[in-house]
């Protein structure tokens, strides 16, 4: 295990009526909020309980933000920011939202365009002061300081992050995610669960307490999921679920590591590309990015995984036991009816090679788990169609 420093400094309130936390939280920031969410808050009467409890403060609204959120979105949020002289962003909403309101609460205070931020987040000097309230769960960027900015016209997809945008506070009630879409759900399911794999699967050996904390991020998912799918109102699945996503890309996972993650950046090419929800991407990939890596180098690895995560029984054929743990994983997207292949969501072979390209060169995916080339993306793309 390697050397590193642990600092969360978002607090968080979570629970039933935890909204009632929100304005004494905002107000150790100033009286000028602004509201950013996109449009289902509106549906599910959360906007109206987010507007009663910021009575005395003056209201900034931008909405619309849409997933996979764009630049040009975080520019004109900007424009309105400035304007109306904010104090704090409040972000209402799930990941996209999340990351856009940290995009322009970076680009606050930067007097040039927004997007030299997030190709060079160590620019980043100040930021506003970040809120949330989140609707969703899986991403984890209530608890950290990261954000996915999309560029349509540059086809681009890139992830920044820095210390200034953790956000400060996040309110977190369970069953303000029970209105979710089954396909939200499914979609959050895949992508919670894919970020403990992927800090599970790390060069860096001896993290004996980040790998257990990993596996309960992912057999929450497992033992939650479906129910929470087939029992919207089921409170105890959604709050098992809504902390799993907190935790899962909180940092606790990842401490001590340094390998680079495999699945993310090759996806966020596809998503940059493509109307394709992140999750659904996740649920694509996963599994055959896990195939490509079964070897005899990773088969002890693998082991630990398939007999603790998905109850594999052990067998002295390491390979036998991952490939048994990816028929699991697939079989429980299925069950969540999340998409197998590309040609599921209309993605053919056309952008492949370029997809591969940019992933390589944007996910440092040379310093992965296992490394990865131009040709092992293009092959593992080729797998998922």
């Amino acid at each position: 295990m390697r050397n590193f420093v642990f600092n969360i400094r978002t607090k968080v309130h979570f629970g039933k009526n935890s909204i009632k936390k929100l304005s004494q939280e905002l107000g150790k920031h100033g009286s000028k909020v602004m509201l950013i969410y996109g449009q289902s808050i509106k549906k599910n009467g959360v906007y109206l309980e987010v507007i009663n409890s910021l009575e005395g403060f003056s209201i900034t609204e931008y909405s619309g933000v849409c997933p996979n959120p764009e630049i040009e979105t975080v520019r004109k949020a900007l424009k309105i920011a400035r304007s109306s002289a904010v104090d704090m962003i409040l972000a209402v909403g799930g990941g996209s939202v999340i990351d856009c309101a940290k995009a322009v609460a970076a680009g606050y205070y930067y007097d040039d365009d927004p997007w030299d931020l997030v190709l060079s987040p160590g620019e980043i000097a100040r930021a506003l002061p970040v809120a949330v309230v989140l609707t969703t769960f899986g991403t984890g960027s209530e608890v950290n300081g990261n954000a996915v900015i999309s560029n349509a016209a540059e086809m681009k997809k890139i992830g920044m992050y820095s210390a200034y945008l953790v956000p400060h506070v996040a309110v977190m009630d369970p069953a303000y995610t029970c209105s979710l879409p089954a396909k939200v759900t499914a979609a959050g399911i895949a992508d919670g669960l894919s970020h403990g794999v992927e800090s599970y699967f790390a060069k860096d050996e001896d993290a004996f307490v980040q790998d257990r904390i990993a596996e309960g991020v992912i057999k929450t998912y497992i033992q939650y999921g479906i129910s929470a799918l087939r029992e919207p109102d089921n409170y105890a699945a959604r709050a098992n679920l809504m902390w799993a996503g907190a935790i899962g890309l909180s940092g606790l996972t990842t401490l001590g590591r340094t390998s680079a993650w495999s699945c993310h950046p090759i996806e966020h090419e596809i998503s940059a590309r493509y109307p394709l929800a992140h999750g659904e991407g996740m649920a694509i990939l996963l599994p055959q990015w896990l195939r490509y890596i079964i070897n005899d180098a990773t088969g002890n690895k693998f082991a630990e995984y398939a007999g603790n995560v998905w109850h594999v029984p052990y067998d002295e054929n390491r390979n036998k036991m991952a490939n048994l743990a990816v028929e699991k994983m697939e079989k429980f997207f299925e069950a969540g009816k999340l998409p197998k292949r590309l040609k599921d969501v209309g993605i053919g072979a056309e952008h492949i090679e370029e997809m591969a390209e940019e992933a390589v060169k944007n996910g440092f995916l040379a310093f992965a788990y296992v490394p990865l080339n131009k040709q092992d993306v293009i092959e593992i793309l080729k797998m998922c169609l």
